[in-house]
């Protein structure tokens, strides 16, 4: 494979933060090779799964998740989708491209969106025991109102990846809305915080995210014998999680846009868009 040779005095991107401080990369547009990063995936034969959940009304979502996914997610390689909800006489079949396949997983719904989201981190620990370990290497996560719009390849992978939130990259920690009361589980005082890291997508190898998990349900569980319940659910004790395991790579917000922040010239991709909706409407019964 000819390519051109990386020059150690002229780096790709110099306006943005490629490397945190604990020497994890920041991947944004320009900042890597997709043909040697293929070719390096390809020789291990790697498989990655996708997890969404299409609770409820947001079944609505999940065609438009899926045919962006095959023009856009990790094309060329093994892809397994494990698609989530509580109406699989809604789903119809997908014309999936070779090396792609799916499981409709029928799982219990909840009358709150709250105890649905949350709900996610234990179905994920447990699937992660029962069947992720033995069937895929990767396991993305993702919410189901996203739409793929543009290519998210292999860069991605890690042994365990955050997304930097769109509305937070440029905020200072003091600006971050992470659980502030000292007596929940997912508390993060002001003066600690690297990052205020998405709830929508995340990922890693199967027993890193089986971890992730475990640590966010038993975090939940603990704060709701207390009768707590942290501000943004499991995204703020994904972000404690963060805080003390860092993630191995971090996605920029280009991973996870959402046009309600207008569009900035320092993300020049929005390849994991947020779909407009009306959160009154969807989230009722």
């Amino acid at each position: 494979m000819l390519y051109t040779k990386p020059e150690i005095t002229k780096p790709p991107r110099t306006v943005v933060l490629m490397l945190t401080s604990w020497l994890a990369p920041i991947v944004w547009n320009g900042t890597y090779n997709s043909d040697i990063l293929n070719a390096q995936f390809h020789q291990r034969k790697v498989r990655i799964g996708l997890t969404v959940f299409a609770i409820k009304k947001y079944v609505i979502f999940l065609k438009n998740f899926i045919e962006s996914a095959e023009k856009f997610f990790i094309i060329g390689h093994k892809v397994h989708y494990y698609i989530f909800t509580d109406r699989t006489q809604d789903i119809s079949k997908f014309s999936l491209g070779d090396g792609r396949s799916m499981d409709i997983i029928e799982v219990k719904s909840y009358q709150r969106w709250q105890d649905i989201t949350m709900r996610r981190m234990e179905i994920i620990w447990n699937y992660s025991l029962q069947r992720f370990i033995n069937e895929v290497d990767y396991l993305v996560c993702a919410d189901v109102d996203l739409i793929f719009s543009d290519h998210v390849g292999v860069e991605i992978l890690s042994d365990v990846f955050g997304v930097i939130h769109p509305g937070f990259f440029g905020a200072s920690r003091k600006e971050f809305t992470h659980e502030r009361r000292p007596q929940s589980e997912g508390y993060i005082p002001f003066d600690e915080g690297d990052f205020y890291y998405t709830g929508c997508y995340f990922g890693g190898r199967v027993q890193e995210i089986y971890k992730l998990a475990n640590f966010c349900n038993n975090a939940m569980l603990a704060d709701k014998a207390n009768n707590i319940e942290a501000l943004w659910h499991d995204e703020s004790y994904l972000n404690k999680y963060f805080l003390h395991y860092k993630p191995t790579k971090l996605l920029s917000p280009e991973y996870a846009w959402n046009y309600y922040y207008g569009s900035p010239t320092l993300v020049q991709r929005k390849r994991l868009v947020h779909v407009e909706k009306d959160f009154k409407t969807i989230r009722s019964k």
